[in-house]
C-alpha cells in the first residue's frame, strides 16, 4: 500500500492555523479598539483636568463679591494664569520621566495625580488666607492636574503616532473646550446654592468620579510594557540643535501670554465695565470657550494636511492674526452697556485663539520630518510635553503682566470704550501677544523671494 505524501501548507496560514490575512485583521481591530478606548478615556479625562482652570473666572467672580479671606483680593487673578502655567509648565518634566524609564507607571502615576488634586481642593475648602487659595487651588491642584495628563496623553500620542495624530489632538482638545463651555454654569449654580466650601469640595468628588474610570479606560500601550528597551535607549535630544523648535516655542509663548488674559478678566470686566448681570457675564466665559469645540477640529484637520496643502505655519498665522484682531477690533472698542460686542469678541476670540493648540500636532510632524530627512532620532512625546512647556511660559508672563497692566490702566483710565477704561492695557497686550503668536510665518517667508510670482504659493505649500 503506497504511503500517502505529505501536504504542504499554504505559505499564508500562520502558526496558530489562521491565515495572514486574517490574523493581521484581527490584530487591526484590537488595535483601532485600544484607539477608541484611549481616545474616549482622554476625552474624559479632561473635565477633571481642565474643568478649573478654563472657568477660573467663575472663581474669581465669586471672590470679588464675597471677600471672606485675609489679604488683598486684587492678588486673586493671578491664580488663573498661575493655575494654567504650572500645568504647562511642569508637562516637559512628567513627559520626559513617563516616556522611557518610567513608562511601566503611567497609570499609577495618573491615580497619584487624582489624588493631589483631590487633597488640595479640600484643603482650599478650608482656607482662611489668599496664600493657601493661590498654594492650593494654584500650584497643589495644578500639579496633580498635569500628573493626570502628561502620562495619559502620552498614550494617546503613542496610537496615533502613525495617521490622524492632529486630528487625535483636535478631538481632545475639542472636548476639553466642551468642559470650559459647560463648567461655567455648572460651577456658578454650585457657587449660589452651596457656597465656595462645598463647591470645592463637590468639585473634588467629581474629579475623583471621572479621572479614575477614564484612567483605567485607557490601555497600556506596548512599549510601556518594555522596560529594557527603554533603558537601554536615550532620549533624542537631537532635535534642540535646529531652530525650527525654538521659533514654534517663541510663538507659542507669545500667544500663550495674551490667551490667558480674557479667561481671567473677562468676568470681571463685565460685571465692573459693561455692567452685565452675573448670568451674563458667566454666559460670556461659556461663549468663549464653545467655539473651540468646533475650532480644535478644525485647525487640527488643517494641520494635518489631508486635503489642504498648507503648510503648519500658515495654519498657526491664520489662528493667530484672527484671534488679534478680534481682540483690538471688538474688545477694545466695547462701549459700557453693549454686550453684542463682547459676545461677538468671545465667540471669534474662542474660535481662532482657542484652536492654536490644535495645530501642534501639524509642528510635531514637520519636526518629524525634519529628523527623517537628517537622519536622526526623536521623541514626538517629550517634543509635546515641551510645546506644553513653552506654553506655560506664556500663561505665567501673561499673568505676571497682568497685574502692572491694569494698575497702569486705572491710573490712565478714560473714554467709553474698552481702550478707555482701565483695563485697556490689557486689552492691547492681548491683541499684540496674539498677532505675535503668528511670527513663525515670517521666519519661513524667504525674503529675497518676495518678488517672485510663486513666493506666496511656496510659503502657503512649503
Amino acid at each position: 500500500m503506497a504511503r500517502p505524501e505529505p501536504v504542504a501548507l499554504p505559505a499564508r496560514v500562520a502558526e496558530h492555523g489562521l491565515p495572514r490575512s486574517e490574523t493581521d485583521a484581527a490584530v487591526n481591530n484590537q488595535n483601532d479598539r485600544k484607539r477608541a478606548c484611549v481616545l474616549v478615556g482622554s476625552a474624559l479625562l479632561q473635565l477633571p483636568i481642565w474643568g478649573f482652570a478654563m472657568t477660573y473666572g467663575v472663581f474669581q467672580e465669586h471672590y470679588y463679591a464675597n471677600w471672606t479671606f485675609h489679604g488683598s483680593r486684587d492678588v486673586t487673578g493671578i491664580i488663573g494664569t498661575t493655575s494654567n502655567g504650572i500645568i504647562y509648565l511642569s508637562m516637559p518634566f512628567f513627559f520626559a520621566l513617563f516616556t522611557r524609564r518610567w513608562a511601566r507607571r503611567r497609570q499609577a502615576a495618573a491615580l497619584c495625580g487624582v489624588a493631589i488634586t483631590c487633597i488640595s481642593f479640600v484643603l482650599s475648602s478650608l482656607s482662611t488666607d489668599l496664600w493657601q487659595l493661590v498654594a492650593t487651588q494654584g500650584v497643589m491642584a495644578a500639579l496633580g492636574c498635569a500628573l493626570i495628563y502628561s502620562p495619559t496623553t502620552l498614550s494617546l500620542g503613542e496610537y496615533f503616532a502613525t495617521r490622524n495624530r492632529a486630528v487625535a489632538y483636535g478631538v481632545i482638545l475639542s472636548c476639553k473646550n466642551i468642559v470650559g463651555s459647560a463648567c461655567p454654569f455648572l460651577l456658578r449654580i454650585l457657587l449660589d446654592r452651596y457656597g465656595l466650601g462645598v463647591t470645592l469640595r463637590i468639585w473634588s468628588a467629581v474629579v475623583a468620579g471621572t479621572s479614575i474610570p477614564a484612567i483605567f479606560l485607557i490601555p497600556t500601550h506596548p512599549s510601556s510594557m518594555s522596560p529594557d528597551a527603554y533603558r537601554t535607549r536615550k532620549i533624542p535630544w537631537g532635535f534642540l540643535r535646529h531652530q525650527t523648535f525654538y521659533i514654534y516655542s517663541i510663538a507659542i509663548i507669545l500667544q500663550s501670554s495674551g490667551y490667558g488674559i480674557p479667561q481671567t478678566y473677562l468676568n470681571t470686566y463685565a460685571r465692573k465695565i459693561t455692567l452685565l448681570s452675573q448670568t451674563s457675564s458667566t454666559l460670556l466665559l461659556t461663549l468663549f470657550n464653545l467655539p473651540g469645540i468646533a475650532s480644535s477640529s478644525f485647525f487640527g484637520y488643517l494641520s494635518d494636511k489631508k486635503r489642504f496643502s498648507l503648510s503648519v505655519t500658515t495654519v498657526t498665522s491664520i489662528s493667530a492674526i484672527s484671534s488679534a484682531l478680534s481682540a483690538l477690533l471688538l474688545w477694545g472698542l466695547t462701549s459700557r452697556g453693549s454686550m453684542s460686542m463682547l459676545v461677538l469678541f468671545s465667540i471669534t476670540f474662542g474660535f481662532f485663539a482657542g484652536g492654536y493648540s490644535a495645530t501642534w500636532g501639524g509642528i510635531i510632524n514637520e519636526l518629524e520630518s525634519e529628523a527623517v530627512q537628517r537622519n536622526e532620532a526623536i521623541d514626538t512625546g517629550l517634543v509635546y510635553g515641551l510645546l506644553n512647556g513653552a506654553r506655560g511660559v506664556g500663561y505665567v508672563s501673561g499673568g505676571l503682566a497682568g497685574m502692572p497692566l491694569l494698575k497702569v490702566g486705572s491710573t490712565i483710565s478714560m473714554g467709553p470704550f474698552g481702550y478707555g477704561t482701565m483695563y485697556g492695557p490689557l486689552i492691547i497686550f492681548t491683541g499684540l501677544s496674539s498677532v505675535f503668536g503668528g511670527w513663525g510665518l515670517l521666519w519661513k517667508w524667504k525674503w529675497r523671494q518676495l518678488l517672485h510670482p510663486r513666493a506666496c504659493l511656496v510659503l502657503f505649500r512649503e
